[in-house]
C-alpha cells in the first residue's frame, strides 16, 4: 500500500478517474462525486502525472479514454467491485443474526404464521422477520436473505429450493355450501358467484385457466368479486362472499379447521411451483442457512401430509 500511494499520491485519485472513466464526463463525474469540476480535472491531471501517461484524450466538449486509460479503469473497475462485494458480505455479517424472508400476505398469514411458535422453539437465537410484498423483490439489492417466488425454480442469479408444487382447487365457506350446495361438476361452478385474484404486479391463474384445465370454455365477463391480494380473496371466501381458487399448500390448514370447503375432487396441477429463493452470488448467513433449511423440512412434512390421501409421499427438490 506504501508504494501504490508513493505512485498514485492519493487512493481519492482514483475514484475520481473511475468516475470520469465511466461517464466519460468530467462534468458529470463532478456530479456524481459532489465535487467542483475543476477538482475533477485536477485530481485526474495529478494522476496522470504521477503514472507518467495521458489517461483521458481531450476533445471538444468530450473526452475518451487512451489506451492506458482503459487498462486502468479496467484494474481499477474490477478492485471497486471485489471491495463492494466485501463490504457487502461484512455487513451482512453484522447482522447475522437479523433474517429477512420476503412473501406475500397470503403465504405469511397462512403458511408462516401458524409455524412461527414451532421455529422459535427450534431456533430461539435467530430473528426472523417477514417482509409482506405483491412484487418479486431484488433480494441481493434490498438486502433480503430470503424470498417466495412462483414459477419453475429457474431464475438467474438465484438458487431455489421447492416449497409446493402448485396445485390449485375450488373452495367456499361451509355457509355458502349450505346455501348452494355442493358443485355435481366444474360445470356447475361457471355460474357460480365466482372470486377473481387480480395482482397488479405478478401474473397468477385466472378463472378461466381453471376452467380450461378441466375442459371448459369459459369467457370472464366481469362479474363476480375482484380483489389484488390473496389473503383478501381467502378472507372473502371465508366470510361467504363466493367461490375461489384455493392453493393447496396455502388453504390445508383453513379446510382442517372447517373455515374453508372443497368444492368437489377436481385439482388443477399447473406444473409450476412455488419456491424459496436466495440470491446466488452472495453466501447466505449462518441463520439464513437455518431458516432455509427448516422451510424446506417443514414443506416436506406438508408434501407427505397432503400426499397422504393418495398413499405417496414427495421429496423437497432443490435447484441452483
Amino acid at each position: 500500500m506504501r508504494k501504490l500511494m508513493r505512485q498514485i499520491g492519493s487512493l481519492h485519485h482514483l475514484a475520481v478517474f473511475e468516475a470520469a472513466a465511466r461517464h466519460l464526463s468530467f462534468t458529470r463525474a463532478a456530479e456524481a462525486l459532489n465535487v467542483s469540476q475543476p477538482a475533477v480535472s485536477q485530481s485526474v491531471r495529478q494522476l496522470e502525472r504521477a503514472v507518467g501517461v495521458a489517461l483521458f484524450q481531450r476533445r471538444h466538449r468530450k473526452i475518451a479514454l487512451t489506451d492506458a486509460g482503459a487498462l486502468l479503469l479496467h484494474d481499477v473497475g474490477e478492485g471497486f467491485s471485489r471491495l463492494e462485494a466485501t463490504l457487502d458480505h461484512l455487513g451482512r455479517l453484522a447482522v447475522t443474526r437479523h433474517v429477512t424472508l420476503s412473501v406475500s400476505t397470503a403465504f405469511a398469514n397462512h403458511w408462516m404464521v401458524p409455524r412461527l411458535q414451532a421455529f422459535h422453539a427450534r431456533h430461539p437465537g435467530i430473528d426472523l422477520r417477514l417482509q409482506t410484498t405483491d412484487k418479486e423483490l431484488d433480494l441481493a439489492g434490498e438486502g433480503i436473505a430470503l424470498g417466495m417466488r412462483r414459477g419453475t425454480g429457474a431464475w438467474p442469479g438465484y438458487a431455489a429450493g421447492l416449497i409446493a408444487d402448485e396445485h390449485v382447487v375450488a373452495v367456499a365457506s361451509p355457509g355458502w355450501v349450505a346455501r348452494h350446495g355442493v358443485p355435481a361438476d366444474p360445470q356447475a361452478l361457471t355460474s357460480a358467484a365466482l372470486i377473481h385474484l387480480e395482482e397488479p404486479y405478478r401474473a397468477r391463474p385466472t378463472w378461466a385457466d381453471w376452467f380450461a384445465a378441466a375442459g371448459l370454455s369459459w369467457r370472464d365477463a366481469g362479474g363476480g368479486l375482484r380483489l389484488n391480494d390473496y389473503a383478501l380473496v381467502l378472507q372473502a371466501a371465508m366470510a361467504g362472499e363466493g367461490v375461489a381458487m384455493g392453493y393447496a399448500h396455502v388453504i390445508d390448514r383453513l379446510l382442517a379447521q372447517g373455515l374453508l370447503v372443497r368444492l368437489g375432487p377436481w385439482s388443477w396441477a399447473t406444473g409450476l411451483g412455488h419456491w424459496l429463493v436466495w440470491s446466488d452470488r452472495t453466501p447466505l448467513s449462518e441463520n439464513a442457512e437455518a431458516v432455509c433449511s427448516w422451510m424446506l423440512a417443514e414443506a416436506s412434512l406438508q408434501a407427505d401430509s397432503l400426499a397422504g390421501s393418495a398413499g405417496g409421499s414427495r421429496p423437497v427438490d432443490v435447484v441452483s
